[in-house]
């Protein structure tokens, strides 16, 4: 596991960063940081925006209900996000959370709601993604935060496939591809900008397997012999899709 400093408040403010720069903290996080966690004035909590890295930051106590944070140090330069798509047919509210918190523990730098044939939700709540996201980055020492972008049938998506990514390898969870092993067709692959995409509970339709599988740019994994739920497995394929070929090598 990587070395971060997992035991002092992770916070993060959308304002810009900069040394000795008050930054004010909103309601709810004034609550939270003097309230809930108990922090006194100019004890310190860790802060970072998504673009000017992580600072260690001191609490300036303004009253009970606020406060504001002056960064001192930088702990961490800002990094990019990561060159890994995370495409994904939406689902009911709770389970969507725990996929999009995962999908950011697991490296995804982008995240695409895919509407398909069998979507069980095709309303999807962009800010609570947001919200989700965040809470994943603040509590596993991420600094670079995923982008969200608005939903888009898998039709649409992969017509305009090759005009918008190019290069970027689709890789689709096919629950009805004939091997069980996903070793042997991301080994067949060369490492390169990735995309991975999750299908609804009730799996692709043929009419969508016939029609990813027509495109060069896609490439079929299998999940294993079991059955998977789709938050399951969002955890399976972007695992061994990174120890084959992402960023855990």
């Amino acid at each position: 596991m990587p070395r971060y400093e997992f035991r002092m408040q992770r916070l993060f403010l959308e304002a810009d960063l900069c040394a000795e720069t008050p930054v004010a903290t909103d309601r709810a996080q004034a609550n939270y940081l003097l309230n809930v966690l108990r922090l006194k004035d100019g004890e310190q909590v860790l802060v970072f925006n998504g673009r000017d890295g992580e600072w260690i930051a001191r609490i300036a106590v303004a009253g009970r209900k606020q406060a504001s944070l002056v960064p001192q140090e930088q702990t961490r330069a800002q990094t990019p996000p990561p060159d890994l798509h995370y495409l994904f047919a939406p689902l009911k509210h709770a389970r969507l959370d725990y996929m999009v918190q995962k999908a950011v523990e697991m490296g995804a730098g982008t995240l695409v709601p895919v509407l398909t044939q069998h979507t069980q939700s095709t309303r999807v709540n962009l800010e609570r993604m947001r919200a989700n996201i965040i809470e994943a980055c603040e509590q596993c020492g991420v600094i670079s935060v995923p982008s969200i972008r608005e939903p888009v049938a898998l039709t649409r998506l992969l017509a305009s496939w090759s005009a918008d990514e190019e290069s970027r390898r689709l890789l689709f969870c096919d629950e009805g591809e004939a091997s069980q092993n996903p070793l042997a067709a991301l080994e067949r692959l060369e490492r390169g900008p990735l995309a991975v995409l999750i299908g609804p509970e009730g799996g692709f339709s043929e009419a969508e397997r016939t029609e990813l599988r027509s495109f060069d740019f896609v490439t079929p994994v299998p999940l294993g012999p079991r059955v998977l739920r789709a938050d399951t497995a969002a955890v399976a394929a972007l695992a061994v899709v990174q120890a084959r070929l992402g960023d855990w090598r």
